[in-house]
C-alpha cells in the first residue's frame, strides 16, 4: 500500500512563490525516486524534477534556477520560485520503480493545480 498526496497549490502573480508538498506513506521517499510531473493545458506530461532515494537532485531546463526540489522525512517537497505563466499546470507527485530515477513511474498524486497570471 503505497500512496502520495499533493498539497500548495494556488494563484499567484508573475514572479510569485509556492511550494508544493507530497504526503507519502511512511518509507517511500527513503525507497525510491520520486519527482514532480506538471501538465499544462493543451501539453503532454512532463517531469520536471526528480530526486534520487541517495538525494541527488535533477531539474529541467526551465526550472533549474528556479525551482528546488528535496524531501524530509515523509515528505517531498517542490519550492518555485519566480513564478511565470508558462509554470501554470497541474503538479502531480510520482513515485519511480527504482532507487534511481528512470522513465517509470507506478504511484501517482491525484495532482494540486498552479496557476501564474496577471
Amino acid at each position: 500500500q503505497v500512496q502520495v498526496a499533493e498539497s500548495g497549490g494556488g494563484s499567484v502573480h508573475p514572479g510569485g512563490s509556492l511550494t508544493l508538498s507530497c504526503a507519502a506513506t511512511p518509507g517511500v521517499t527513503d525507497s525510491w525516486c520520486m519527482a514532480w510531473f506538471r501538465q499544462a493545458p493543451g501539453k503532454e506530461r512532463e517531469k520536471i524534477a526528480s530526486i534520487t532515494r541517495s538525494g541527488s537532485p535533477t531539474l529541467k531546463d526551465s526550472v533549474r534556477n528556479r525551482f528546488t526540489i528535496s524531501k524530509r522525512e515523509n515528505t517531498l517537497y517542490l519550492q518555485m520560485d519566480n513564478l511565470k505563466p508558462e509554470d501554470t499546470g497541474m503538479y502531480y507527485c510520482a513515485v519511480g520503480d527504482t532507487s534511481f530515477c528512470t522513465n517509470k513511474f507506478v504511484y501517482w498524486g491525484q495532482g494540486t493545480q498552479v496557476t501564474v497570471s496577471s
